[in-house]
């Protein structure tokens, strides 16, 4: 007998105790039964049982019977030899240990046959005298369980309930003292952890897709902007009439191509640099809707249904036109035999928000919902629907980026998105604004894409100060500036233009430069020489900002890359023309 409290202090021992554990040379101490993983579990649950109740009895492997008393912040241990040899079998031994278990628990052989099972495997899995009679898996996996926890002391193996199929069990196998050929085995239902785990693999493998699309997609740029940029100057060396011109305008015309498709990715990949505004859904959905009419064609009809007394939202107008043209095209194909498309809006109270599998959406937001009645999806087709270059449409019909794109600029505007399906009923995607009590500002000047055409004359005689890493760009934006009359000083990184302007920063009246770029980039450039002409005006160019947004750069303009030399002209005169 040993006395020990409740946090396990041995407060007194007996002698035949102390001979006890002497002969099995361990100290007098009630832990020191616990040889192995089976003893330490068996220990531990009588404990926890007799603070509980008062008082427990079992057998702690491999050959000992305990009862335990608990009273007055005291356990007393009492223990017995089981009265035979260590490692030999014992009556009741296999069903005591599964018993104490706090979990599904079950003893058995290699050929799974179940030698005790305690009433939580019962519950969990059902009667049967075999493992395998109760799970989906492979022939011989128990076998192989039982076989690998005794040679690695512990093995473990997914598999689904056969009564229950969308239940996945985790099966953990530990030998089972005194056997070579038997195992006890824990089963725990993980289906919660394996669809946590699947999220989590999904969602790292597109923000390593993502990651790599803004990787390349600098370099790639820069690449179509020396293809399209010489692409015009031949151009202009040629005539119509001549054979040479449709050759060029078929290079400049694929290369083009090229720059949407990087878009697309960088929009999916959240890198694209935004122009947000102040929207009210309901108008931008009210200016999309007879395009939307045209795209559906006549056998789709168009139901818009506006919500009331609309939020704001803060996003780019163009990426959120982007967003529901492409999901409209969607349904379209989807709805071969026509039908209707519905397209509604409506405010969102916070907690009311859909989430695509993050944390519940604490802000208030603006839903638009887009629903079709075609064809639908199963299940497995929707885990993959916003993977780049997935698609079910035959080749030279789709890229498979128009969704990933909605993916990619749903969540850099910081909203959420959800999406359900039925086969032969059709799908439904809803998209969350967040609202914003930012007041209306106007939009941001970018390419021209919303901001006032420039004149017809796109000449001028000013010093720009040219800033570009790469020398293909450097080359054709200087011959193309310098061909309309402007003077034209060009710097390879920042640290050149910074020693240019530091010896005609006076003479110089517009920055055109890269932003990103080694040793100083394009926003540490123009605020280092703004210290010294705060008013300098800077035209920014780039086909991968990182993924700013333009209140992160210095106030400028910005030319998305690949550009058109017509393009340059005209923001080069925009911007200094611009009081």
């Amino acid at each position: 007998m040993a006395v020990t409290t409740v946090t396990g202090t041995l407060v007194a021992s007996n002698a035949a105790f102390a001979q006890m554990m002497g002969s099995r040379g361990q100290e007098a101490h009630p832990d020191a039964l616990a040889t192995g993983p089976a003893a330490a579990l068996a220990l531990f649950s009588l404990r926890r049982q007799s603070i509980a109740e008062g008082s427990a009895e079992g057998f702690v492997p491999p050959s000992t019977f305990a009862r335990l008393d608990c009273r007055d912040g005291r356990i007393v241990h009492v223990f017995e030899p089981a009265g035979t040899e260590a490692g030999g079998d014992h009556p009741g031994l296999e069903e005591t240990l599964v018993a104490i278990v706090p979990a599904a628990a079950v003893v058995v052989g290699v050929d799974g046959a179940i030698h005790a099972a305690n009433a939580r495997y019962r519950a969990l899995v059902g009667e049967g005298s075999n493992l395998a009679d109760g799970l989906a898996a492979e022939d011989g996996v128990v076998a192989r369980l039982v076989r690998q926890a005794h040679q690695h002391h512990t093995s473990r193996v997914d598999a689904t309930l056969r009564h229950t199929p969308g239940r996945r069990i985790r099966l953990s196998a530990n030998p089972f003292p005194g056997s070579d050929d038997r195992a006890m085995i824990v089963l725990s239902d993980v289906t919660d952890q394996s669809e946590l785990e699947a999220q989590i693999a999904q969602s790292q493998k597109m923000q390593a897709i993502g990651q790599l699309a803004g990787g390349i997609a600098h370099d790639f740029n820069n690449v179509l902007q020396a293809i399209i940029g010489f692409s015009d100057l031949l151009l202009q060396s040629h005539r119509p009439s001549d054979p040479a011109f449709r050759d060029i305008m078929n290079i400049k015309q694929s290369a083009q191509r090229a720059a949407g498709l990087v878009k697309q990715l960088l929009a999916f990949s959240r890198r694209q640099t935004l122009r947000p505004t102040v929207l009210n859904l309901n108008d931008v959905i009210a200016d999309l809707s007879i395009m939307l009419d045209r795209l559906l064609g006549e056998t789709v009809r168009l139901d818009v249904a506006y919500g009331r007394d609309l939020w704001p939202v803060l996003a780019d107008q163009s990426q959120v036109e982007q967003v529901v043209i492409n999901l409209a095209v969607n349904a379209r194909d989807a709805m071969k035999g026509g039908g209707t498309l519905t397209i509604r809006t409506r405010n969102v109270p916070a907690g009311e928000v859909e989430s695509d599998g993050a944390d519940e959406v604490q802000v208030d937001a603006v839903l638009i919902e887009i629903e079709d009645v075609g064809t639908g999806m199963p299940q497995d087709m929707l885990d993959k629907i916003f993977e780049p270059f997935f698609t079910t449409k035959a080749t030279g019909e789709g890229t498979g980026l128009g969704l990933s794109t909605v993916y990619g600029i749903v969540k850099q505007t910081g909203g959420t998105l959800s999406v359900k399906s039925e086969v032969g009923k059709g799908t439904t995607f809803r998209i969350y604004l967040p609202r914003t009590e930012v007041e209306q500002r106007p939009a941001a000047v970018s390419d021209g894409e919303r901001a006032p055409a420039a004149s017809g004359d796109l000449t001028g005689s000013a010093t720009l100060l040219l800033v570009e890493d790469e020398e293909a760009i450097r080359t054709f934006a200087a011959r193309a500036l310098t061909a309309k009359g402007y003077r034209v000083l060009s710097a390879e990184s920042g640290v050149e233009a910074a020693e240019i302007f530091a010896e005609e920063g006076d003479t110089i009246d517009l920055v055109v430069t890269d932003v990103i770029m080694p040793e100083l980039d394009g926003p540490g450039l123009v605020r280092k020489i703004r210290a010294e002409r705060p008013d300098l005006k800077v035209l920014f160019m780039s086909g991968y900002a990182d993924g700013a947004s333009l209140d992160e750069l210095p106030e400028a303009q910005f030319l998305p890359k690949p550009f058109t030399l017509k393009a340059l002209a005209e923001a080069v005169k925009r911007e200094l023309g611009r009081s």
